[in-house]
């Protein structure tokens, strides 16, 4: 790699991993607040099914050693945070950021699957249109793929469970029984189908990338490859490919993770989604701050992308 890429790069990283820690405060700042001047106790969790009393809930707080002060319960959770330290969660006693890779894992496989099943739906269609123009084949597929786009996830969900597991039994619940005769990955790769199908980002890439790479084969450059008898696609692929799939799955990532959240409630599928459900249930804090940060870092991890495939292909232009 030549070394303009190298420092185009490291500037990139730098100013991205300085503007990720300004994000991730103001989002735990932002999150805490409204987490603070929500209804509800917290402390009344730990003393379900008992008179929950001001003395109780003060000693609860007490035995835990958390301040009386909003501003100090921030800065005590901020400092710890730094230290690698997400807290205890109120509901079970366990550190949060355990619990939070456990289920990580799972939601990193929901999303990034979905991400794939998008891409592998969306970018054939998508440069097949811009090639061939509105085909007898082009133009029907892309008609499907909006339409199918349009659908709600949890709709869409709850229809290929009901036909698919309760009409024809083909896949078991995932917390059914476990006697079930197909592969567990088999039933993993529904829920995967379904938030990559109807998130909404298939037309939307179909879209966006038959218009770039549509305007990128009318360029000069690319004529003048064709004529001298040159690999079109090798010409056209970083500016007519590249930079758009990357910069539409970035803008896109937040959508994904909402949507993600309803899949993984209606396929009872253990990520992120459903321990912030019953977080929000519980009102354990402590496990909502620490999803909210990992999301919100989740998100500028599309960003970063984002910025190293602009160094990478143009390292002497400017970073947008």
């Amino acid at each position: 790699m030549r070394p303009a890429a190298i420092r185009s790069i490291a500037l990139a990283v730098s100013r991205e991993m300085a503007l990720t820690a300004l994000l991730l405060l103001g989002v735990s700042f932002v999150v805490f607040l409204i987490l603070y001047l929500s209804p509800g106790d917290p402390f009344s969790v730990l003393l379900e099914g008992q008179m929950a009393g001001d003395a109780a809930r003060a000693g609860i707080r007490e035995a835990l050693g958390v301040p009386k002060a909003w501003y100090a319960q921030y800065l005590s959770w901020l400092g710890n945070m730094l230290e690698g330290n997400f807290g205890t969660s109120i509901r079970t006693g366990l550190p949060v950021f355990g619990e939070i890779v456990r289920v990580g894992l799972n939601t990193l496989y929901l999303t990034l699957g979905s991400l794939l099943i998008t891409l592998c739906i969306a970018v054939p269609i998508a440069l097949h249109a811009a090639v061939r123009g509105d085909t007898a084949l082009s133009w029907p597929l892309t008609m499907l793929a909006y339409v199918v786009s349009a659908l709600p996830v949890f709709w869409l969900g709850y229809l290929v469970i009901y036909v698919f597991i309760h009409k024809f039994g083909l896949f078991p619940l995932i917390s059914g029984s476990s006697g079930a005769q197909e592969p567990a990955w088999l039933y993993f790769m529904v829920p995967i189908a379904v938030l990559g199908i109807a998130n909404g980002t298939v037309s939307e890439v179909i879209r966006y990338l038959r218009d770039e790479m549509s305007r990128v084969m009318a360029e000069d450059y690319i004529r003048t490859a064709r004529a001298k008898g040159g690999s079109v696609w090798r010409h056209a692929f970083k500016e007519g490919l590249l930079i758009p799939v990357t910069e539409i799955i970035a803008s896109k990532i937040p959508f994904i993770l909402g949507g993600a959240v309803i899949v993984e409630q209606v396929f009872n599928w253990p990520g992120m989604g459903r321990m912030a459900w019953q977080a929000a249930q519980d009102r354990d804090f402590p496990v909502i701050m620490g999803i909210a940060m990992v999301a919100a870092a989740f998100v500028r991890l599309g960003s970063l992308l984002q910025s190293l495939v602009y160094a990478a292909v143009n390292p002497r232009g400017p970073q947008e």
